[in-house]
C-alpha cells in the first residue's frame, strides 16, 4: 500500500531529526527488508546485508552519545526506527534491536574505558552486540542464574551456559551476567563483556523457531572462559541493577516492534478487504468486517500513543520508568498478537498461506509477548508499582 493511501490518525509532532529517522528507516524497510523478508524467513538466514545498510545509514548509533561515536539520541529515536523496521520484518528488526540490548549494560554501568573502546564499534555497525541473561533455569526468575565468574589473578574465569540468546554467533560483543558471590544473593551477580574470540567461549546449534526466523538464536557456552579483569561492567555485585536498568530502556523498543507489526497487519487487512468481493461487494462494506478493522485500528493507535509517551518519559528523566516501560510492552505486544490474528481472519484462507505475509506476521507476533520478560512478569511489575504507590 502506498504512503498516500495510509491515514495517520494522530500527529505526534516529531522534530525534523525524528522525521528524518522515520524516513530513512522506512526507505530501508521498503527497499531492502520487504523484498527479502519471505526468503530470509524461509531459509532462516541472518540478515547480514540489510544490517550493513542500516549501519551505512548511521542507525546503529541512534541511542549512543556523540562522544562515543553515536547520534546522541534516546529511547524515542530507537522506537521510531524499530517501528518502521518491524513493518517489514520483526525478525530483522529484532536483530537490529538486540545489538542495542547488548550495548545498554556498557552504556549504563561501564567504565569510560569500556565505553570508549566498545561503543564506537557498535555505533558504526562494525560489530554487533548481544545480551546474555537467560539460562535453562533463569528466565523470568533471574536469581536462578548458574553461570559463575571467578577472579583468578588479573582474569575472570567464566563457566556456564546462556540459552536462547539473540544474535548469538553473529555478534562479536556480549554483555554477560554471572554469579561472582552466591552467598550475597541478588548482590552477588556481576556483568562482564565477553568477545567472540575469547578462549573457552563457544556456541550451541542455531535454534529452529516458530517465528522471527531471520534472527539467530543460539546457546552461549563458557568453559573456563578467560577474560581480562578490566572487562567487568561497573562494580562487582551490581549486575542485577544493570540488568533491570537495561530492560527498562529496551522494553519500549519491543513494544515498538508490536506497533510496527500491528500497522503492517492492519495495512494488509484493509487492502485485502477493499479488494476482496463477496456477494457483489468488497468485504470492507460489511459491518462484521468493519468492526474487526475498527478494533484493530483502535488498539493499534492506543498502543502507539502509550509507547511514544513511555519512551519520551524515559528520555526526559521521568520517575519510576519500570512501570511505563512494562505497561507499553504489555499493551503493544498483546495488541500485535490480536491484530495479526485478526488480519489472518480477514484474509481467510489466503491469510493462512505463505504467499501472503500475514501468516508470518502472526508467527512473529508471539515472541513479543515472551522475550525480554513475559507479559505476565510485566503485569507483576505494574501491580507491584501500584501497590507501592497506593501505600504512600
Amino acid at each position: 500500500m502506498s504512503d498516500e493511501k495510509k491515514v495517520t490518525i494522530l500527529n505526534y509532532f516529531l522534530t525534523e531529526e525524528q522525521q528524518m529517522i522515520v524516513d530513512v528507516a522506512r526507505q530501508i524497510t521498503e527497499e531492502k527488508i520487504i523484498p527479502q523478508r519471505a526468503e530470509l524467513d524461509e531459509n532462516e538466514e541472518f540478515p547480514t546485508g540489510i544490517l550493513k545498510e542500516m549501519a551505512q545509514a548511521d542507525l546503529f548509533g541512534l541511542y549512543i552519545p556523540e562522544e562515543y561515536g553515536g547520534f546522541g539520541g534516546g529511547c524515542f529515536d530507537m522506537v521510531l526506527a524499530l517501528e518502521q523496521f518491524a513493518k517489514g520484518c520483526v525478525g530483522i528488526a529484532t536483530s537490529f534491536a538486540a545489538s542495542a540490548l547488548g550495548a545498554y549494560p556498557i552504556l549504563i554501568s561501564g567504565s569510560d574505558e569500556l565505553k570508549q573502546y566498545y561503543m564506537p564499534l557498535i555505533a558504526s555497525g562494525e560489530k554487533l552486540a548481544a545480551f546474555g541473561l537467560t539460562e535453562a533455569n533463569a528466565g523470568s526468575d533471574a536469581s536462578g542464574i548458574q553461570t559463575t565468574a571467578v577472579l583468578v589473578g588479573d582474569e575472570w574465569v567464566l563457566n556456564g551456559t546462556k540459552q536462547w540468546i539473540t544474535n548469538a554467533g553473529d555478534a562479536s560483543i556480549y554483555s554477560i551476567i554471572a554469579i561472582t558471590d552466591r552467598a550475597k544473593g541478588a548482590r552477588g551477580a556481576s556483568m562482564f563483556v565477553v568477545e567472540d574470540t575469547d578462549p573457552g567461549f563457544s556456541y550451541g546449534v542455531k535454534e529452529k523457531k516458530l517465528g522471527i526466523r531471520a534472527s539467530s538464536t543460539r546457546e552461549l557456552i563458557f568453559k573456563d572462559c578467560r577474560i581480562p579483569a578490566s572487562r567487568l561492567i561497573g562494580r562487582q555485585g551490581t549486575g542485577f541493577f544493570t540488568v533491570m536498568k537495561t530492560l527498562d530502556l529496551s522494553r519500549p523498543g519491543i513494544a515498538s516492534l508490536g506497533v510496527g507489526l500491528g500497522q503492517a497487519a492492519l495495512d494488509e487487512a484493509v487492502t485485502y478487504a477493499k479488494q476482496r468481493v463477496q456477494f457483489g461487494k468488497p468485504i470492507i462494506s460489511f459491518q462484521a468486517v468493519q468492526h474487526i478493522l475498527a478494533d484493530m485500528a483502535i488498539q493499534l493507535e492506543a498502543s502507539r500513543a502509550l509507547v511514544y509517551a513511555s519512551a519520551r518519559h524515559i528520555d526526559n528523566g521521568g520517575n519510576d520508568v519500570s512501570k511505563p516501560s512494562s505497561m507499553c510492552k504489555v499493551m503493544a505486544t498483546d495488541m500485535a498478537m490480536k491484530v495479526t490474528t485478526d488480519a489472518v481472519q480477514i484474509l481467510g484462507g489466503y491469510g493462512y498461506m505463505r504467499e501472503y505475509p500475514v501468516e508470518k506476521m502472526m508467527r512473529d507476533a508471539k515472541i513479543l509477548q515472551i522475550y525480554e520478560g513475559t507479559n505476565q512478569i510485566q503485569r507483576n511489575v505494574i501491580g507491584q508499582a501500584l501497590n507501592k504507590e497506593y501505600s504512600r
